[in-house]
């Protein structure tokens, strides 16, 4: 065979190859899907995890939280809690005890699409968004401006087609709201209008958790068709570390369990701030808090949805800031994962931002450290996985994208590998090396599993250093930018379909203009 001949079978196999993994497999074929189950990490010893049960019900019993406000105090006192001589209310470790075996756990946390529904139970584990930034990273531009409403809808519009990120919760603040009213309603309205995956936000105002849920009601097609599917979760940081309520956010959590929402109960200290610097020390304390707020909402609604949420953060004690790209913040997302897991609760928790301002090898290392290790431990929904930079201050949109391939190649991780008597490939290995051409390629095992158990990036380049040069060196952070443009100039969904939203708007205030929900929207014309 000629050396032509040959390279002809070799680019003839390589686009039999492109086309096989082009070809669309059912989700429940590809390498990989929502909820893979991890859990092959563990941080902590089998033997820490009773010692930290234990330090967190002593806090529980002998200093409890400050800042209870009446209507907690009624329902927890009635159940056995009590108020010390401090006013801090004490919570009973039986109670504690009793409410763990009795939560609700295996639940379903729903999407407007039920294709895009989650069982964050077990070890199963989910990527999404979240967050506050209040600066729009362009990297292009290498600068920082303003985060607005319309760049919550865009970013949802991209996670839309994300396939490797699970859900949408709000991952900016919209710095036009002047209000606190209007800045929760639109950015819910926003975040559903722009998604039919799962949406969370979170309310400052119990009056706009009510508010926000008769505009869920609508969209839903009624009270009772959003009760039995509610697909917006409420974050709610119900507690004020170290060991205090956040009195407005506790009415916010009373409306949204009596309406039927599930609700993230998260505590997000800062290790050697808010937390003590010990690494231990801060997972009893993210514990102890996320357990109080199981007691706390399973007071008020027995057998409420809730995400157990620790979200312990890291700092740099050089400086006192925030190091959320640091490894230990893997650490101890990781370790919290693990105590969600002993309590057999579906656990949330935060990894996957970088300290890093743009999209650089610095954001990489950051994110793929946090994100893959805490992955790994099998952390139910994983927020803040996608799209941030510079320690939660600022949210990229070309970020989405390419953190997107990171999550998948994460997600394969996750995965692990499967042993069977197929897999083990004993006949094959006989066959390419008894009767065949001496390597794997063209085989039918190959050319089967392309999809089945590989994941490719959309962005990534593996291109050889020649193809590179010959395409004209493509960068990832510009690719990015193109897809980002592709996307918000074509894909514009009607998930709120107009007459909905025409009596949505007749009776709230909703700020996100039309124009932007259409094609044509001058923003991304072409």
């Amino acid at each position: 065979m000629s050396v032509a001949e040959d390279l002809s079978k070799r680019r003839g196999g390589r686009e039999a190859r492109k086309a096989l993994r082009a070809r669309a497999v059912p989700m429940s074929e590809a390498a990989v899907r929502p909820g893979m189950t991890g859990g092959q990490y563990k941080p902590l010893k089998d033997a820490d995890l009773p010692k930290i049960h234990d330090a967190a019900m002593k806090l529980l019993e002998t200093v409890g939280l400050g800042n209870a406000i009446p209507s907690c105090i009624e329902a927890m006192t009635a159940h056995g809690c009590w108020v010390n001589a401090r006013g801090r209310l004490c919570i009973p470790r039986s109670l504690v005890e009793d409410t763990v075996a009795k939560a609700r756990r295996h639940f379903i946390l729903h999407a407007r699409d039920p294709q895009h529904d989650m069982e964050p139970s077990g070890n199963r584990v989910y990527f999404g968004t979240a967050g506050a930034a209040v600066h729009i990273v362009e990297p292009e531009k290498q600068e920082y401006r303003e985060s607005l409403l319309v760049d919550l809808y865009d970013a949802g519009r991209i996670v839309d087609v994300c396939d490797h990120i699970h859900f949408y919760q709000r991952p900016v603040t919209a710095r036009d709201m002047i209000t606190g009213h209007d800045l929760d309603i639109n950015t819910m309205y926003a975040c559903v209008a722009a998604t039919r995956k799962h949406v969370g936000t979170s309310m400052v105002d119990p009056a706009h958790v009510a508010e926000c849920l008769e505009i869920l009601h609508l969209v839903a097609g009624g009270e009772d068709k959003w009760r039995e599917r509610p697909f917006v979760s409420q974050s709610n940081c119900f507690v004020v570390p170290p060991l205090k309520f956040a009195e407005d956010a506790c009415r916010c959590l009373e409306v949204a369990a009596r309406g039927g929402m599930p609700v993230l109960l998260l505590s997000a200290a800062q290790a050697g701030a808010t937390s003590p610097a010990a690494l231990a020390g801060t997972v009893v304390q993210a514990v102890a808090e996320c357990l109080a707020g199981l007691v706390y909402i399973n007071c008020v609604v027995p057998g409420a949805v809730a995400i157990w949420g620790p979200w312990p953060f890291v700092s740099d004690l050089r400086t006192g800031a925030m190091s959320g790209g640091s490894g230990e913040q893997a650490l101890i997302t990781s370790a919290c994962a693990q105590m969600g897991h002993f309590y057999d609760l579906t656990v949330g928790s935060a990894a996957g931002m970088c300290d890093s301002k743009l999209p650089d090898m610095q954001a990489g290392y950051e994110k793929g450290v946090t994100a893959g290790i805490s992955a790994m431990t099998g952390v139910n929904m994983l927020y803040e996985s996608a799209g941030m930079h510079a320690s939660l201050l600022g949210f990229c949109l070309e970020s989405l994208l390419i953190d997107n391939d990171m999550l998948g190649s994460i997600n394969r991780n996750v995965r692990g590998i499967e042993v069977t008597e197929d897999s083990l490939s004993i006949e094959v290995i006989s066959q390419v090396c008894l009767e065949g051409p001496g390597h794997y390629l063209g085989s039918d095992q190959t050319l089967n599993l392309m999809q089945k158990d590989y994941v490719y990036p959309s962005l990534g380049n593996r291109m050889s250093p020649k193809e590179w040069l010959e395409a004209g060196k493509p960068d990832i952070v510009k690719r990015a930018a193109a897809r980002k443009r592709e996307i918000l100039s074509t894909h514009y969904p009607d998930y709120i379909p107009r007459h909905i939203d025409e009596l949505i708007r007749a009776k709230h205030d909703i700020r996100l203009p039309r124009e932007a929900m259409e094609a044509g929207d001058p923003r991304w014309a072409r």
